[in-house]
């Protein structure tokens, strides 16, 4: 049956299984009583052919091995890296658990926490909440004043206070157009992110969420807070006017496309794109992406995502894309 089966193999193949059975390597392996009756058995096969290799064939096969041993050594020392980078996540969470159980311990032997002391920051007077906010209107300050009377309450009662969902999006794109499929690049277009370190204000409703999903690898987005907001619009702020990039440098400019909208200025739009007002859509049309610097100290690992235990660049930040706008901007 073996005999039939060698004989069965193509030509060249039966001159490479007879060469890997007559080379040095194989006759200088030790022989058992099974090796000398398995020898006796594959006779037919133990005759070296007749043609020598082509040296084509030869240096194919050595850069072939030669590929192998260096895809199994890369996969070698990636196993090992990645256990030491378990082991040190492992000591890290140790370490933390073991200093939470020590405070715990030290809170026990000093006694329970006073309830009358509250670590919130004195209440400010009404009064002063617009300058302390450095010329926020009073629509802000009172919007702020209510989440913090909001937050006292809770604590106050032993309850959580859940935080109101936000309304606004600001999505920076972080990659290049290099080996980027037709669908991801298509949608990224419909959200005006046609350039690196592109960035636009979103209003997050589901639709918008769903698109941000099949671009989530090429994009960073969060919650831009009112002092990133006005930032972004005084120093990187441009108009679109008849299709050209216009610098918002005159309230001109803005009354002259969205004044039928009641957006007169500079802070009647920045009013609007904050608070995701009825006019939204055209105040976020009428400003041009903005065009960011790469960030100062730079990103961290493009190809992981900043959710991740291991830490990276796309993804959602929440309230952290406010310190990564204050780098780039």
């Amino acid at each position: 049956m073996l005999q039939g089966a060698f004989e069965a193999l193509p030509e060249a193949d039966r001159e490479r299984l007879q060469r890997r059975l007559t080379s040095g390597q194989s006759m200088r392996l030790p022989f058992a009583r099974s090796s000398v009756a398995a020898m006796q058995r594959l006779a037919f096969a133990l005759a070296a052919p007749s043609a020598p290799e082509a040296p084509e064939a030869v240096a194919t096969r050595r850069a072939r091995r030669r590929r192998r041993g260096r895809r199994r050594n890369h996969c070698r020392r990636r196993r090992r890296l990645f256990a030491m980078q378990a082991a040190e996540l492992n000591a890290v969470a140790e370490a933390v658990a073991s200093d939470a159980e020590d405070a715990d311990l030290e809170d026990e032997e000093l006694g329970a926490e006073d309830d009358s002391d509250d670590d919130m920051p004195a209440l400010i007077p009404a009064d002063k909440w617009t300058g302390w906010l450095g010329g926020a209107d009073e629509e802000y300050a009172s919007h702020t004043r209510k989440l913090v009377a909001l937050r006292r309450q809770a604590k106050a009662a032993g309850n959580f206070f859940v935080e109101p969902e936000a309304k606004l999006l600001f999505v920076v794109r972080i990659v290049g157009i290099i080996k980027l499929s037709p669908k991801p690049r298509k949608v990224l277009q419909l959200l005006r992110l046609k350039q690196l370190h592109n960035g636009v204000f979103l209003k997050v409703n589901k639709p918008i969420l769903n698109m941000l999903k099949l671009v989530q690898p090429y994009v960073t987005y969060g919650y831009p807070t009112l002092k990133t907001v006005k930032e972004l619009v005084y120093k990187r702020g441009f108009g679109k006017v008849n299709k050209q990039r216009i610098p918002l440098s005159d309230n001109e400019v803005i009354a002259s496309s969205l004044g039928e909208k009641d957006l007169n200025g500079i802070e009647d739009l920045i009013h609007e794109i904050y608070t995701v007002g009825p006019n939204f859509k055209q105040a976020s049309n009428f400003l041009w992406p903005f065009k960011l610097s790469a960030p100062k100290g730079g990103f961290e690992k493009k190809r992981h995502g900043y959710c991740e235990q291991r830490g990276g660049a796309w993804g959602n930040r929440e309230d952290m894309i406010n310190e990564l706008v204050a780098r780039m901007n």
